[in-house]
């Protein structure tokens, strides 16, 4: 039970082609947003739709992944864990960032036509 104490899963469309850093000692790193989206009938009966984004990092064999096989509008599931950090931007100002650190990631062949 204590892998599901932290456990994200995703069903999405990347926002844009992944980001791809090389780190220190040779590690890797992929950053891209993934769109969620959900339909709905609101209490009138009209179709509504709502997105959320959310900030996607993979690392190792999971970031050689998305450097070699996504691109912007790929639909993938992913499973991972939920992130938040903090940093001080340049005007002094401190942010905070939830991530979602990818452990796995499953590119599909569907394409969301909502």
């Amino acid at each position: 039970m204590n892998s599901l104490r932290n456990s994200v899963r995703l069903i999405g469309n990347l926002g844009g082609n992944p980001e791809i850093k090389e780190l220190a000692q040779g590690k890797k790193l992929a950053k891209f947003s993934l769109a969620t989206t959900e339909n709905y009938k609101d209490a009138d009966g009209n179709k509504v739709s709502e997105t959320q984004w959310h900030n996607i990092i993979a690392w190792g064999r999971q970031a050689d992944f998305a450097e070699k096989y996504l691109e912007k509008g790929n639909q993938i599931v992913i499973e991972g864990k939920l992130l938040t950090r903090s940093y001080v931007d340049r005007e002094g100002i401190k942010k905070y960032l939830t991530e979602i650190s990818v452990n796995e990631i499953l590119k599909t062949n569907s394409v969301n036509k909502n």
